[in-house]
């Protein structure tokens, strides 16, 4: 399961990697496109026909996910807890959200209204 969101500042991917450990995680971003590669590892040895149930799988995983907009993808961070890996990534200057000042019709730059 995957999750992305904005902030002012930051493009946020969150990431669901249970039973992996955060060395056995890749990320790159290359380009717009952000990849996660791992693979989880079976927890013992258990012969098939022993299984009651098995909802787990095990193996090699990737994702890849398009970012939205243009970023810093350089100063990209990322944080493994609980099973979850958060990449922040800040976004490009062009890419912030600016306040635009509205000027009264009529009113030249430097005068009062």
């Amino acid at each position: 399961m995957t999750i992305m969101y904005q902030t002012d500042e930051d493009v946020i991917v969150k990431a669901s990697v249970p039973g992996v450990k955060p060395e056995e995680v890749d990320v790159t971003i290359t380009g717009d496109t952000l990849t996660i590669k791992g693979e989880t590892k079976t927890e013992g040895e258990v012969k098939k026909e022993d299984y009651f149930r098995k909802e787990r799988s095990y193996g090699a995983f990737s994702r890849s996910i398009l970012l939205p907009t243009s970023l810093q993808t350089d100063k990209a961070e990322a944080t493994f807890e609980n099973g979850v890996l958060t990449l922040t990534i800040p976004k490009a200057e062009e890419s912030k959200p600016k306040q635009i000042k509205i000027k009264p019709k009529g009113v030249v730059e430097g005068e009062k209204a």
